[in-house]
Formats: C-alpha cells, sequence, structure tokens
C-alpha cells in the first residue's frame, strides 16, 4: 500500500470524517448537542446547579465537569449498563472531558456553581472520547449563554474553544480521525485535545504494536492540529461564538 493511497472508506490520510454538531436536541438541558463523527454519536447535555463541590466552598469559582457513558446498544455487541460500578475506561474518558472545558473556563467568572456535562454515546465507530470533547464545547456554549440570558452572569465566561480528534499509525501510515476498523489494528494511537488558538490541553499517545519515532510523533500532531483547527471553525460557525 502506497502512503497516500485511500483509505477503506475512500479518504485520504489526512481526512476527518464528515462531521456534524447538532444543537438543541434536548428539551430540558440548558445546552446540548449531537455531535457526529462518521458513524460514531454522542449525545452532549449540559445542565447548571447552584453550589460547588465541598472543597471548592467559599472560593467565590465554579466548577466544570463531565459524565460519560457507552449506551448498551452502542456497540456491535450489548454492553452492560453501568449502574453498580462504573467501568475505569469511562472515569477515565470523563475526567480528560472535564479538563478540556475547564481549560477554555473562567472560573471566577462563572460564579459558584456546578455546571455538568453528560456525554452519552449512542453510536460507536472510534473517536467516542474526541466527539465527546468537541460537542460538549457547544452544550457547554449554550448553557452559559442561557446563563447569561438569565441574568445569573453577566457575561459569558469562555476564554476560548476546545476540541479533539484523534490519530494513529495504521499499516505504517500516520492517518487522522480513525473509525473503528482502523483503530482496533492501530500500531500507533493518539489522541489530542487542542484549543482554536493553537495551544494543546492534552496529549495521549500509545506505542499498540510499536515503538514510534519522534518523526512519527511530529507528522501525528502536525494532523491532529490542523484538525482541531477545523473543528474549532465549525463550532464557531453552529455557536456564533467570538472571543
Amino acid at each position: 500500500m502506497t502512503l497516500d493511497a485511500p483509505r477503506h472508506d475512500g479518504r485520504a490520510p489526512g481526512d476527518l470524517r464528515p462531521v456534524t454538531l447538532t444543537r438543541n436536541v434536548m428539551k430540558n438541558a440548558l445546552g446540548s448537542c449531537m455531535a457526529e463523527f462518521g458513524d460514531t454519536r454522542v449525545l452532549c447535555a449540559a445542565t447548571i446547579e447552584d453550589g460547588v463541590p465541598g472543597w471548592r466552598k467559599a472560593s467565590r469559582k465554579g466548577w466544570v465537569t463531565a459524565e460519560y457513558a457507552m449506551l448498551p446498544a452502542s456497540t456491535s455487541t450489548r454492553s452492560r449498563r453501568e449502574t453498580r460500578s462504573r467501568k475505569g475506561r469511562s472515569m477515565e474518558i470523563e475526567r480528560l472531558i472535564g479538563r478540556s472545558l475547564r481549560a477554555v473556563v473562567n472560573m471566577q467568572a462563572l460564579g459558584e456553581v456546578t455546571v455538568t456535562v453528560d456525554c452519552d454515546v449512542i453510536q460507536a465507530d472510534g473517536g467516542t472520547r474526541t466527539a465527546s470533547v468537541t460537542g460538549a464545547w457547544v452544550a457547554l456554549h449554550d448553557a452559559l449563554a442561557e446563563w447569561v440570558r438569565a441574568g445569573r452572569i453577566p457575561r459569558l465566561p469562555l476564554t476560548g474553544q476546545v476540541a479533539a480528534v484523534s490519530m494513529g499509525v495504521v499499516d505504517g501510515r500516520c492517518l487522522l480521525d480513525l473509525d473503528y476498523s482502523e483503530d482496533s489494528r492501530a500500531e500507533v494511537d493518539m489522541n489530542l485535545v487542542g484549543c482554536a488558538d493553537g495551544t494543546l490541553v492534552e496529549v495521549q499517545g500509545t506505542g499498540e504494536r510499536i515503538a514510534f519515532d519522534r518523526a512519527q510523533l511530529d507528522a501525528l500532531l502536525d494532523l491532529g492540529q490542523g484538525a482541531v483547527a477545523r473543528l474549532c471553525d465549525l463550532q464557531t460557525e453552529v455557536t456564533g461564538f467570538r472571543k
């Protein structure tokens, strides 16, 4: 296979899957977004409650957190609901989402409230955590905009935008936005969370089957940062956000 040959779905190595961010998909959430990356679909819903965790009280600062789960029929074989015990993977992903969102929120301007963004995977085909981060920002933006309209805060406490994308080495090639068929056999698996201004929030990278060198790392980061910029442009298009 040549390095620039089309992938199984016809995409070039540096192409995203078709991405759609659909707002206002839930009646009772202050902000909601259906994030679709190809066949991966994540429902993101943001709510705001008065008060903060005990360790945060009297700080005059707010808190932003997230919860993540995969619905039982989101994959080809039914998975059990996480009712009695949480899966370690889900806890790790929701912490990633929370860290990513907090990177672009002015907690002082938010005030002593807690914003929770629930991310539920209704269909999984690779990249569920990165789709969650990207859609969660839209839900967060809309919830905070509603808080402003309600007169609870004077202005939007967002300092920027955050989005995420997956990359990897598959059959010796650096590829962007892996679907499940690619991710399941990737030699190197990587996720990048970044902001619209080009700064990075988190890089997760693992040599699943091979060790990787600096040149491959740089190539993957270049793919990822370019994609994050495109995803932030899409967020701006659907929300009208301007820093």
